[in-house]
């Protein structure tokens, strides 16, 4: 089901919605230049389990507005909160997926009431001015790429080779965060300028000084690439470690011989950990 949310006066939010009764619902935030549809399969399995889900387009991506400004994960996390609002949701387990990550962070720290459990998908500890030597060296890494010449067809085709056990829906849903032309082309959903007010939000709002004022359940869930050698593991889990030590109680998932995108690649994993984390909500509730 397709939901359209005013967020602001001129501004509304898409959500892909599966509805359900058990508790907790869940909100799935997509990363940037991404969208809802990338959480599709992981949602799922949610639904079957009985759960409401509600998987958002941030402003600029997906189905949602693209309006001039706004493109800061402090708007991204103000429209979420009035999303909530409009659609009567509290207490949900909240799942960000890389920039997403950063956003649900920041949620939860300042909208306790919202948020009963928080997910980090390969991502919600990203703080780039501790991995590139400058801000211009990180604007340049993360330029999107030129999009001359490129169809559904070529993209897709693109998307098999490189993600050869993804599934049909999840290379229809990474062609998706591309707008569909008339002729068969495709083009980016949000300029240069809007694309790169993201990546200074990005560079300036790293999400650690949130973490202390975080107390509810907490899923990290990194990606450990294929072909990693041990050393290489050990760096990423010591900088994810490090990097959250003030997220208090924390539990760690590694994804070992995994892409970045997990939802794409494990979406029955992930959904499954995901469950896990309302198992441990609902615990928790019944303690207090």
């Amino acid at each position: 089901m397709d939901l359209s949310v005013p967020v602001t006066d001129d501004v509304k939010l898409h959500f892909r919605h599966r509805p359900g009764t058990a508790s907790p619902a869940f909100l799935l935030v997509h990363g940037m230049a991404s969208n809802a549809r990338m959480w599709d399969e992981v949602a799922d399995h949610l639904a079957a389990a009985g759960h409401a889900v509600y998987a958002a387009d941030l402003r600029g991506h997906g189905e949602s507005d693209t309006p001039e400004k706004g493109y800061d994960t402090p708007t991204a996390v103000a429209d979420l909160v009035a999303a909530c609002a409009a659609l009567g949701l509290s207490e949900v387990v909240v799942a960000g997926h890389s920039y997403g990550g950063n956003v649900s962070v920041r949620l939860t720290a300042e909208h306790p009431e919202l948020v009963a459990g928080l997910a980090l998908v390969d991502g919600g500890w990203l703080e780039p001015a501790k991995a590139f030597p400058s801000w211009e060296a990180f604007a340049g890494a993360l330029r999107p790429p030129a999009l001359d010449g490129a169809t559904v067809q070529s993209v897709s085709d693109y998307f098999r080779d490189i993600h050869p056990d993804w599934s049909p829906a999840a290379i229809e849903a990474a062609v998706a965060t591309m707008r569909e032309n008339p002729d068969g082309s495709l083009s980016r959903r949000m300029t240069l300028e809007q694309h790169t007010s993201m990546l200074r939000s990005i560079w300036d709002e790293p999400p650690s000084p949130w973490y202390p004022a975080i107390s509810v359940p907490t899923l990290l869930m990194p990606a450990i690439p294929k072909g990693a050698d041990p050393q290489w593991a050990d760096r990423i889990r010591t900088r994810i470690e490090t990097t959250t030590a003030t997220l208090r109680g924390a539990a760690l998932r590694e994804y070992l011989d995994s892409e970045h995108d997990l939802h794409a690649q494990h979406p029955r994993r992930v959904a499954e950990d995901l469950l896990d984390l309302a198992r441990t909500v609902r615990q928790a509730r019944a303690l207090h």
